[in-house]
């Protein structure tokens, strides 16, 4: 008998979309609808269509030869995965090439199912301010989104979209105005950031930054410091380290860049540029720290797909729910679970009640792992899941609380990079949290009928763990233990009682 093969009409909905930047055009394909975008594929040719426009007012020719190229490629592979018909976004190169709207014409013509759109500079600033919302949604100061055209900048007002200016200085496009020199390219950037009406807006906030030779620089500084968590997005610096990170790069040659670690070869050329750019914006905008974002111009095209009421979620728990969907046992519980460890945690704030909400979705993460391998399994799925709305402490509270939750041994090497992310309350906390959502499986078997015949209370320096008569929830050794090690880690005695 044939094996059924599903096609990509079977599937869940798939979108593509494509950034046809100054520096390189990107595909990516997302699936679903869930409030934190699922990429299924990524694929990006650097192709500089920008070079040399400063001089000629026109996209590079060969580049445009190479772009056909792509196009084509991209719309075939969105075809064959069932993500037509597709957008593409053309940015500053094609809005502001004196051949642009020809080249576009030609492209549509070539490939009926891609819909290209040229943005103006302020549509693609809000854009790209809506993609990094959609991981940061409660962001507060200035987006800087650099691509090779231009430098988008967007005032956040928590959360909401502000003010927005386009300046000509992308790193193709400020290399191209200085002649290469770095002296002269700090005198452009300083003299279009005085411009910028909002700047000082930032002082004392954040600084947010997007775009790939940003990132880049990320990379960089994550490979130097050791950082314990080899993801871009969400990654934070304070000013000065920042500050220093651009002087560092912006000083060297190329050879001393080659030598750095976790330099992408494609990025070489920008490095240099995007650090003098960071490093006026430091000054123009008096930030206190800077957070990159991997989020920009095409999550917040995904991001304004999506139904209202789920891009009014929270997303970071719509993470938990989504890693877990099609694994939990049963979605009553995590509900249930939030209710049940409240007693816990009496003075939280509202950003630790959320963690322990989303730690609640994710409590079931291992039930289909190997049971010996279940702690390290749960704690590093969680920690290196791709949800964007977990920042970096995030990751490591739930990771931690993940794996105390599956009874990983306190000092797990495997464990090392939360340790290290935390302070000494967190790590606390989502230790505690981690025994509590232990002994509450213990209790339940993970049902919720059975959680409904238990509770936890505090008072009289006494932890009291009450169970129903008539429930069938009683106090064995396994219980007990892990009560008692609850216990311990509040400070309080353990005592059961019946009702």
């Amino acid at each position: 008998m044939d094996q059924m093969i599903s096609s990509p009409t079977q599937q869940a909905l798939r979108r593509a979309v494509v950034d046809l930047g100054s520096n390189s055009v990107r595909l990516v394909i997302y699936e679903g609808e869930g409030r934190n975008p699922l990429q299924i594929f990524n694929e990006k040719a650097v192709l500089r269509l920008a070079r040399g426009m400063t001089k000629t007012g026109r996209l590079d020719d060969a580049a445009m030869t190479q772009t056909e190229t792509v196009l084509h490629r991209y719309a075939a592979i969105a075809r064959a995965m069932g993500a037509v018909p597709f957008d593409v976004l053309a940015t500053s190169a094609v809005r502001d090439a004196a051949n642009g709207a020809e080249f576009v014409q030609k492209m549509m013509a070539l490939i009926p199912e891609m819909r290209i759109k040229i943005l103006s500079g302020e549509q693609e600033a809000e854009l790209s301010a809506e993609g990094v919302l959609c991981g940061i949604p409660g962001a507060e100061g200035i987006l800087a989104d650099l691509g090779g055209g231009s430098l988008e900048l967007i005032r956040l007002d928590a959360g909401k979209v502000g003010r927005a200016i386009t300046l000509p200085v992308g790193v193709i496009r400020l290399a191209d105005r200085s002649g290469e020199d770095l002296v002269k390219a700090r005198a452009i950037v300083t003299a279009e950031l005085e411009t910028v009406p909002f700047a000082n807006e930032a002082a004392g906030k954040d600084l947010y930054v997007s775009g790939g030779a940003f990132r880049a620089l990320a990379r960089i500084h994550i490979a130097q410091t050791g950082y314990p968590l080899n993801m871009v997005h969400h990654y934070t610096i304070g000013r000065e380290e920042a500050r220093d990170l651009a002087g560092v790069v912006s000083e060297a040659g190329r050879k001393l860049i080659e030598r750095m670690p976790g330099v992408p070869r494609r990025r070489i050329e920008d490095l240099p540029f995007a650090a003098v750019i960071l490093r006026r914006l430091l000054r123009a905008t008096g930030a206190a720290r800077v957070v990159f974002s991997a989020n920009g111009l095409r999550e917040g095209w995904f991001i304004r797909m999506l139904p209202e009421h789920i891009r009014a979620e929270d997303p970071l728990l719509a993470a938990g729910r989504d890693l877990t969907r099609g694994i939990i046992r049963d979605a009553n519980l995590p509900p249930a679970l939030v209710d049940w460890t409240a007693p816990l945690f009496p003075a939280e704030t509202s950003a630790q009640t959320r963690l322990r909400e989303a730690a609640c979705w994710l409590s079931d993460i291992g039930s289909h792992e190997h049971p010996e391998y279940r702690a390290e399994q749960a704690f590093l799925r969680v920690l290196r899941q791709a949800g964007i709305g977990l920042d970096h402490h995030a990751r490591a509270f739930l990771a931690l609380t993940m794996a105390l939750r599956y009874e990983a041994p306190p000092d797990a090497a495997f464990l090392a990079p939360a340790r290290t992310l935390l302070d000494m309350h967190a790590t606390r906390r989502a230790e505690t949290l981690g025994i509590a959502l232990r002994l509450a499986y213990t209790l339940s078997a993970g049902t919720p009928h059975l959680l409904a015949g238990t509770a936890l209370t505090i008072s009289a320096e006494r932890l009291t763990l009450s169970l129903a008569e008539t429930n069938g929830v009683f106090a064995g050794e396994a219980v007990l233990r892990r009560l008692e090690r609850l216990a311990q880690m509040l400070g309080l005695e353990a005592e059961t009682t019946l009702r």
